[in-house]
């Protein structure tokens, strides 16, 4: 897949949560997805979107806590 295509898919996701914000895990298993597909053809990771996964992964930590309590 190209990186322009990536993006674009990428950016579909993020229009299509704004009024839905109950998708945002899923658009972190995109995240997931679209990245363990590049590196598996041996392309380089995007800052972007390894900074989206992270940040996406720190608030469902949060989330996750703030439930047990």
């Amino acid at each position: 897949m190209a990186f322009e295509d990536l993006i674009a898919k990428i950016n579909i996701l993020l229009n299509d949560m704004e009024p839905q914000p109950h998708d945002a895990h899923e658009l972190l298993e995109q995240v997931h997805l679209e990245l363990n597909q590049l590196k598996a053809t041996g392309q380089p990771l995007p800052d972007d979107l390894i900074r989206l996964e992270r940040q996406l992964e720190k608030e469902f930590e949060a989330v996750a806590k703030s439930r047990k309590s």
